[in-house]
């Protein structure tokens, strides 16, 4: 695994503690209300190439209907931290069996709009993993090689105005996959992490 990487990342020792990093921006749209915890897999399949996995969300979804995403959701009380959220969350949404994964460390945390804080986990997935869409949650499983991420032509900035705030917002377009929000905000914390943005 790229030495890059793993160099930019928070410790498996050392999750990232509250608020998010994009803490301030969210605190203008939604207060101080608490937030709830969440937590995504960064997973990164091994090979020549390692690709990164990402889903898209079902048309019929209340939140996030159709967007591209991370495999991951809000933590359960059962859950005993963020990592144990997000392999759980990998098995139902995308079957990724918990053996094949390998827990690399964290990003910092991210507040979304619907009231989340995500905390981000990156994780090593074994080249044979097989992976299948949960048909309740999940259209499609893609790949997308991490190199592509590492092109800096491949970032698209834009702004968006939300609730009468102007947003800055970031967004890849691949192989017909508009990867953005959330998922994109935390790719860009991951770019920033290894000082490629």
């Amino acid at each position: 695994m790229n030495d890059e990487l793993l160099q930019a990342l928070r410790p498996l020792s050392a999750p990232p503690g509250t608020p998010g990093w994009n803490h301030a921006d969210i605190s203008e749209l939604l207060g101080d209300t608490p937030r709830r915890p969440a937590a995504v897999l960064l997973g990164l399949r091994e090979g020549v190439q390692p690709r990164l996995v990402f889903t898209v969300r079902t048309d019929h979804l209340q939140s996030h209907a159709g967007q591209v995403a991370f495999p991951g959701g809000g933590t359960d009380p059962g859950d005993a931290d963020a990592l144990a959220t997000a392999l759980r969350e990998s098995e139902e949404e995308i079957g990724l069996a918990r053996e094949l994964v390998t827990p690399l460390g964290y990003l910092d945390n991210f507040e979304t709009i619907s009231g989340y804080r995500i905390t981000p986990v990156v994780a090593r997935i074994a080249a044979d993993a097989r992976l299948r869409a949960a048909p309740a949650e999940v259209a499609e499983v893609f790949e997308v090689p991490l190199a592509f991420f590492l092109e800096p032509a491949n970032l698209r900035r834009y702004v968006m105005e939300y609730r009468g705030h102007r947003r800055d917002m970031v967004e890849f377009v691949h192989g017909g996959h508009r990867i953005w929000g959330a998922t994109a905000a935390i790719l860009l914390n991951l770019l920033k992490r290894m000082g490629r943005a």
